[in-house]
């Protein structure tokens, strides 16, 4: 497990994206910082939301890397110390819009009360559009899942499970401008019907430059094992670069 999520640290620090590419453009770096502060006198709060993608795009193969840092308080308690860090491979055959996929993923949450959880699987996808400017996407598959969980707040749980991950992705253009795009997941254990997961992650962009953004974005997570739920809503700057 360590040896994996070292693996995973090195290779990502970045957020899976979904950008269109031309033919001479193989390669796409993603930032994005949202946040939030609000200080009054009865109390104060405070959120950070780091973001980092890298792709590279060939004809017959994509791969996204990335990485996520989440960090909260709520009158000088924290609320989030939430790390995450993936790698996809799609693997295309033909012009065919059915393509085959490959994931690893790491996870520590404190919010969703996660001491760590790893995912590795694969599966297929299929582009219902596809165009420069509209994307939508489903994916199905199954993942393997090592996690260390704490059950209502205090108590250990470690465990293995096979899930079913199926993912909604879409990206959606309009005038060059304003970018709307999202990931949203539902992973269903294949083992015990009450464990689920939900992930959600959305933002709207309105480009102020080719390469700079103002971002609003929403991130939704809830892990029915360990009964927890986060509702991220925060904006901030987002810097792309195609080379």
């Amino acid at each position: 497990m360590r040896r994996i999520t070292l693996l995973l640290l090195s290779l990502c620090y970045c957020l899976t994206t979904s950008a269109q590419f031309s033919d001479s453009v193989h390669y796409y770096m993603k930032y994005a910082s949202t946040g939030s502060i609000n200080r009054t006198n009865n109390g104060n709060s405070f959120l950070l939301n780091n973001n980092l993608g890298f792709k590279i795009s060939k004809k017959r193969l994509t791969m996204n890397t990335g990485a996520s840092y989440v960090y909260g308080k709520q009158d000088h308690s924290m609320t989030n110390n939430d790390i995450s860090a993936a790698t996809d491979v799609s693997v295309y055959r033909g012009e065919k819009k059915f393509y085959y996929w490959g994931l690893a993923n790491f996870e520590k949450s404190y919010s969703l009360k996660i001491n760590s959880r790893f995912q590795g699987g694969g599966g297929i996808a299929y582009d219902v559009i596809h165009h420069a400017q509209a994307t939508l996407n489903l994916s199905d598959g199954v993942l393997f899942e090592a996690s260390n969980l704490y059950l209502q707040d205090t108590i250990p749980d470690v465990y293995q499970t096979v899930r079913n991950s199926l993912r909604v992705s879409y990206k959606w253009v309009i005038n060059n401008m304003v970018v709307l795009e999202g990931s949203n997941y539902l992973q269903n254990s294949l083992i015990h019907s009450n464990d689920y997961i939900i992930k959600c992650n959305n933002s709207l962009s309105v480009k102020l430059r080719s390469w700079l953004s103002v971002t609003a974005a929403m991130t939704y997570n809830k892990v029915n094992r360990t009964d927890r739920e986060n509702l991220l809503m925060n904006y901030g700057l987002t810097v792309e670069k195609f080379f």
